[in-house]
C-alpha cells in the first residue's frame, strides 16, 4: 500500500516552511492560495518527514492510499 502526505487545510499557516524542506512535494497553489502536494509517483520519504516533522501547525501527515 503507498502513503502520500496530506495537509490539514483548516490547520495551515500557510508558512511555506515544508515547501523550503521539501519543494518537489510541497507548493502553494497561486491560483487558490492553498497549499497542496504534487502528485508524483515516489515520495522522497526523508524529506517529506522532515516538512512533517518541522511544521509548526503539525497539519502534516501521511495517509494510505489504494
Amino acid at each position: 500500500m503507498k502513503s502520500v502526505p496530506v495537509i490539514d487545510l483548516s490547520a495551515c499557516s500557510s508558512c511555506e516552511s515544508c515547501i523550503s524542506l521539501c519543494p518537489d512535494v510541497f507548493y502553494l497553489n497561486e491560483e487558490t492560495g492553498v497549499m497542496e502536494t504534487a502528485e508524483i509517483d515516489e515520495y522522497p520519504e526523508e524529506d517529506v518527514q522532515s516538512a512533517i516533522s518541522c511544521c509548526p501547525k503539525d497539519c502534516i501527515r501521511w495517509e494510505a492510499v489504494n
